[in-house]
């Protein structure tokens, strides 16, 4: 591991009071520009499948990554680091349930401020409960004011959205734009209120998204097939990691697609 258990304490509570930590430097960017040359033939399918009717706002792509290399790479999604601060927020035996990515293209435009996901309790007045669901993104390029940076809100997964709202329209929260290099890792609580924001460049501003939850949370739209191959030589760690999610044979590998539609909440 990179860092110690004192570490790891510290980032889980910057992460309770922000909502998100940023492990800098953490991937090799050598790693990173294959998952980008890998990635380009997705972006185009992506593309062209979703033509007319972008999933995620006119020009941003949000596209599922298969399980094979170099994507299903242990040294990220088992990385120690990030277990070690996923397991201090969201409790032991978390499940990895998502591999995509998101995409903004020249064209796209901000987003509505949003959470992905709904509170896990809507009945009760206020969204303060413990870490359910985090996001861990990195992306494959690095990331600047002009090609689409990540915008949110500090401490707000903690919030009742009304009042977030109201903060955001009247400026007494503030907003928060995240530039970040290649190799940079953002563990990201989902309740918290941002948006994607215009990608103003010639070139796609590919962010990847590791999902991961509490151990007894299911969310049906999203998941990962994992090859029968596959399966057989995870690790012990990659077996737990991904207990939940359907073993296929590698002929059916891209058959079925995510259902992961309604993202804004």
């Amino acid at each position: 591991m990179r860092y110690t258990p004192a570490q790891h304490d510290a980032f889980a509570r910057d992460f309770n009071r922000d909502s998100l930590v940023i492990l800098r430097n953490h991937i090799p960017r050598d790693k990173l520009q294959r998952w980008r040359e890998a990635f380009q033939p997705l972006l185009d399918a992506g593309i062209e499948a979703e033509r007319g009717k972008p999933n995620r706002g006119a020009e941003r792509y949000y596209v599922t990554l298969p399980f094979v290399p170099p994507f299903a790479d242990p040294e990220i999604y088992e990385d120690r680091d990030i277990l070690s601060i996923i397991e201090r927020v969201a409790g032991p035996e978390p499940v990895l349930c998502q591999l995509a990515t998101d995409t903004p293209l020249k064209g796209s435009d901000y987003q509505i401020w949003h959470s992905d996901t709904p509170p896990l309790f809507p009945e009760l007045d206020d969204n303060d409960t413990p870490s359910f669901q985090l996001a861990v993104n990195f992306p494959l390029c690095d990331v600047t004011d002009d090609n689409g940076p990540f915008e949110t809100t500090f401490g707000t997964h903690r919030m009742n959205k009304t009042e977030v709202m109201a903060g955001l329209n009247d400026g007494s929260l503030p907003v928060h734009s995240l530039k970040m290099a290649l190799g940079d890792v953002m563990i990201r609580d989902v309740r918290a209120i941002h948006r994607g924001t215009p990608n103003r460049t010639e070139t796609p501003r590919p962010m990847v998204v590791l999902g991961y939850s509490r151990r007894w949370l299911h969310r049906p739209e999203v998941h990962i097939r994992v090859p029968r191959e596959a399966w057989n030589m995870l690790s012990p760690i990659g077996k737990q990691l991904l207990r939940n999610n359907p073993i296929v044979d590698e002929a059916n590998l891209r058959e079925e697609r995510e259902s992961y539609r309604t993202f804004a909440y």
